[in-house]
């Protein structure tokens, strides 16, 4: 049980890290190019900034998962799918504005 916590730890502090990145370095080369290929150069700080908090989303939803279930927490799925719906609630929205689709 504590390995899993750990997993689910590490992969939530990831995807904040790599969503840290997108939104304060504007490392849009982190993303496949055909998640970009149709964003003007104009657009890369506001995409970045709308990709990389979904991604923070996703990222403290499991990072909140593998905390509460540490302590058996019957509630460790509320944060999870809370993460989850949200993260990808505002990385739908990113892609359709910026690149006009979701996969290009």
């Amino acid at each position: 049980m504590i390995f899993g916590c750990i997993v689910e730890a590490l992969v939530g502090a990831a995807c904040i890290i790599l969503g840290l990145l997108l939104w304060k370095k504007q490392m849009v080369k982190l993303l496949h190019d055909y998640h970009y290929k149709n964003v003007l150069k104009k657009d890369i700080p506001a995409y970045t900034k709308q990709v990389g908090t979904g991604l923070i989303l996703i990222g403290a939803g499991i990072l909140v998962t593998g905390v509460l279930n540490l302590f058996y927490s019957p509630w460790w799925w509320v944060p999870l799918v809370l993460g989850l719906v949200s993260g990808f609630i505002v990385l739908y929205k990113a892609q359709r504005k910026y690149n006009g689709s979701v996969l290009g």
